[in-house]
């Protein structure tokens, strides 16, 4: 039950990082200006962003377990509630075919390593998506009476590298996957993939227990 827990999160989670978003947009405006190391700094702020989120879904979900059953229920269905609407934006994108992914200006000035980095930081840990993702992932893909700190931390690592694979091999070829990834077939497949899987784990989790 384990290995199939981890790889239903890693597949989840890869979804998430590969649809288009405020990372892929900041990946390129860096590159064009400011090089492959910048856009590698970006990916660090990136990584360093998803533990301060997962810092806090941790302490979050540990106090609301200790402290009622009836605040559980209430975090439960928000997070369910949210896996759904992205789910639901995803297939109506899909199915009006909207443009998800527009012709994004390169930055007008190089970037330092370390500007870079907070960059990428700064999107990450100012957008309450990670942290609602993480809220309303965690209940779901923790085992009963596995530990529950120790589980999510591990879901933090699987989304943070999957995070670095996706946008490390974003930058090494960026021109290839741009022009790839601007399809309107191709973004319109994973949109629908997405919503589909998103709206299903929306539903599991309005039906799981404490």
């Amino acid at each position: 039950m384990t290995f199939i827990e981890l790889a239903t999160f890693t597949v989840v989670a890869a979804l998430l990082v590969m649809s288009p978003g405020p990372n892929g947009v900041l990946i390129a405006k860096t590159v064009p200006t400011s090089g492959k190391a910048a856009g590698f700094a970006n990916i660090a702020g990136f990584f360093a962003a998803f533990y301060v989120h997962g810092a806090l879904s941790i302490l979050g979900i540990s106090i609301i377990l200790v402290q009622s059953a009836n605040a559980f229920f209430v975090v439960k269905m928000l997070g369910a509630a949210y896996l759904c609407y992205i789910g639901a934006k995803a297939l109506w994108q899909a199915w009006k075919g909207a443009p998800v992914a527009p012709a994004v200006a390169p930055a007008k000035r190089r970037r330092t390593l370390a500007k870079a980095a907070m960059e990428g930081f700064l999107t990450n840990a100012l957008n309450p998506k990670v942290s609602m993702f993480y809220l309303a992932a965690f209940p779901q893909f923790i085992p009963v009476n596995a530990d529950a700190t120790l589980w999510a931390f591990l879901l933090v690592v699987i989304h943070s590298l999957l995070n670095i694979v996706w946008f490390s091999s974003l930058v090494l070829v960026f021109s290839t996957l741009k022009s790839f990834g601007s399809r309107a077939s191709v973004q319109r497949w994973l949109k629908a993939t997405t919503g589909a899987v998103f709206i299903g784990f929306g539903l599991k989790l309005a039906t799981m227990r404490p």
